[in-house]
């Protein structure tokens, strides 16, 4: 009965997870999407630095949120592909600042999915979309997370154990 308790703990986290990515994504749609983007969303992939079990959620957050993007299944396929390496990279990652960064690299390739859609020279998409994720991942997801690993009881409620 136990294991069948953390099961669906997990089951239920993973799925909260995955909407409040995509509703937080999708609530601000016209700066979450495009050239030069701020997806405040972004900020929850640190959850992964404190437990790599909140991947799954994460991803098909970003999976929903994308499909609602204007840029249709190729935004699904590589934002979330971007997502997923990012995701992989916080995982290992040794102090939170790295961890933030892991989404700052990964998601600036998303410049060439725009390249490729015609909406911006490469270069400009890249270091756009790597600002607005530096923005929100390494400024401001790195100071709620800072102030929540301070707190033992907050920390202990993230675990996912």
């Amino acid at each position: 009965m136990e294991k069948n308790t953390g099961s669906t703990r997990l089951l239920v986290v993973t799925a909260m997870i995955a909407a409040l990515y995509a509703v937080m994504t999708t609530a601000i749609a016209p700066l979450a999407f495009g050239p030069i983007q701020l997806r405040i969303s972004e900020v929850l992939v640190l959850l992964a630095f404190i437990d790599k079990r909140y991947i799954p959620g994460l991803i098909l957050g970003c999976f929903i949120a994308n499909l609602f993007s204007p840029f249709g299944l190729m935004d699904v396929f590589f934002g979330t592909t971007c997502t997923a390496a990012a995701l992989w990279g916080i995982t290992r990652s040794k102090t939170l600042f790295g961890a933030s960064l892991w989404p700052v690299f990964f998601n600036a390739f998303i410049g060439v999915e725009l390249y490729l859609l015609g909406e911006c020279p490469l270069i400009f998409g890249m270091i756009t979309v790597a600002l607005g994720e530096f923005l929100a991942v390494s400024c401001i997801g790195y100071v709620v997370f800072r102030q929540v690993m301070k707190n033992p009881g907050l920390m202990a409620r993230l675990k996912l154990a």
